[in-house]
């Protein structure tokens, strides 16, 4: 179980934030859909990637070559409710607007599958 110090220690990153609230409202997205919807690298999503996974507070599941992410479904509930209202209380605000706008026109959107 992820403690209070850790888990705030996650979200003070501003990658690692927005990279978490759109995974609580789109529920599972590849890298490539994160490095376009953020505007970063692959290789610094996937290092931010790595430590919420370490932490405890995302799954993956590859396949293929790539790999998905979502919100843990075992994070404690105190957790999720707080990217819950994070979510909801910022979804007009920058740059998670933007974010969620980027990534409706990512070129890996379904029906289209991933990273081609």
């Amino acid at each position: 179980m992820i403690s209070a110090e850790n888990f705030f220690f996650a979200l003070a990153d501003p990658t690692r934030l927005r990279g978490l609230l759109l995974l609580t409202v789109e529920g599972e997205l590849c890298v490539c859909e994160l490095t376009h919807a953020l505007d970063v690298s692959q290789p610094k999503i996937s290092r931010h990637l790595a430590m919420l996974r370490d932490a405890g507070i995302v799954n993956d599941r590859r396949e293929g070559l790539w790999i998905h992410y979502r919100i843990n479904p075992d994070l404690a509930p105190w957790a999720r409710k707080i990217l819950d209202s994070a979510s909801q209380a910022n979804a007009t605000a920058k740059p998670f607007a933007q974010d969620r706008k980027r990534l409706r026109g990512a070129p890996t959107r379904p029906p289209v599958r991933c990273c081609t």
